[in-house]
């Protein structure tokens, strides 16, 4: 990996760890006010257990628990990734911060540790055995968005990924130009989100240009919902299938407390 590229994600990350810090100490000289945390979270089950990097899909039915939990700028967000088997598909441990936080522009910037598994067949003394594998990962995040309205809203996402065990790919740039519509009513109370991008990704030496949609179909006050994913390579020299897809049962939850 180039010198330059690392000293560039460390300094990414310590800026911010140092935001981080600066926000915590500010929140705990602020006596007079009332401060608002969020615990929320959304768990769910699917068909079939895609990523948008190839390397990181399981490729069969799967369930997703994502966690939140913090203030209006600051949080953690892990997330955690199992086959219907109960075998670990993989954990991310994200800490994210807001750095603008207003009703037209968002921009939020993250770093999280990666931790991928695989399960390869071994030979031990003879004995035919499975073996658990973890392949960890670094990575950091810049996420500005634009809303026109409180229903749709155009961003990017950039996300820098470096792989720390032999056998992972060393840099990952993953970029993608979306669109978000929600609140599309279609019946009484029910509505549908539709979330399309393109992207482009680079794996070291391979990349390539795809594009994506996800659509959930929701109720007002209900906290299950159904949601698809459909992704289409446009050209690339990544060896992925040309198309996939999935559909999940989604339930969420959303909690807010405030400290006197």
């Amino acid at each position: 990996m180039p010198n330059i590229l690392i000293k560039r994600w460390k300094a990414f990350c310590i800026l911010i760890f140092s935001i981080c810090i600066v926000q915590i100490s500010s929140a705990q000289n602020s006596d007079s006010a009332k401060k608002v945390y969020h615990f929320s979270g959304n768990a769910l089950v699917t068909n079939n257990g895609i990523s948008f990097i190839p390397t990181f899909s399981l490729g069969k039915p799967a369930t997703i628990v994502t966690l939140s939990m913090g203030d209006k700028r600051l949080s953690f967000d892990p997330e955690f990734r199992f086959s219907l088997e109960g075998k670990p598909w993989s954990i991310l441990l994200w800490g994210r911060y807001k750095i603008t936080n207003t009703d037209k522009f968002k921009f939020t910037a993250g770093t999280h540790l990666g931790l991928s598994y695989n399960f390869p067949n071994v030979i031990i003394n003879g004995i035919s055995t499975d073996i658990t594998q973890v392949k960890r990962y670094l990575a950091s995040e810049l996420v500005p968005n634009y809303f026109f309205n409180k229903n749709f809203s155009v961003g990017i996402y950039y996300l820098y990924s470096h792989g720390l065990d032999i056998g992972t790919t060393n840099n990952t740039h993953f970029i993608t130009l979306n669109t978000n519509i929600s609140h599309i009513s279609i019946l009484k109370d029910i509505y549908i989100n539709f979330r399309p991008q393109v992207y482009y990704l680079q794996l070291d030496k391979l990349d390539g240009y795809f594009t994506s949609a996800t659509v959930s179909l929701q109720k007002n006050k209900c906290p299950f919902s159904i949601a698809a994913i459909f992704n289409q390579k446009i050209k690339t020299n990544i060896v992925t299938k040309d198309f996939v897809w999935n559909v999940s049962l989604n339930y969420s939850f959303n909690h807010n407390y405030t400290r006197k």
